[in-house]
């Protein structure tokens, strides 16, 4: 099943934007080495659960922890 892989993708997410603070896309998928649908799952949980904010800066949008 998905679920149990989607919120482990979640938890390194967060525990890099904890970490680092805020971070564009392609920062967050360097330092977790995931592919882009990993990420974009991570990242779509943590928004579901309204744990993080995007922000656009010019050409990238920045994720931070809410």
């Amino acid at each position: 099943m998905w679920t149990p892989k989607i919120g482990d993708s979640a938890g390194r997410v967060w525990r890099v934007l904890s970490d680092k603070g805020p971070s564009n896309i392609s920062a967050l998928k360097k330092a977790t080495k995931f592919d882009d649908r990993t990420l974009y799952l991570g990242l779509g949980w943590l928004a579901r659960e309204d744990k993080v904010v995007f922000k656009q800066d010019k050409n990238q949008i920045l994720v931070s922890l809410r």
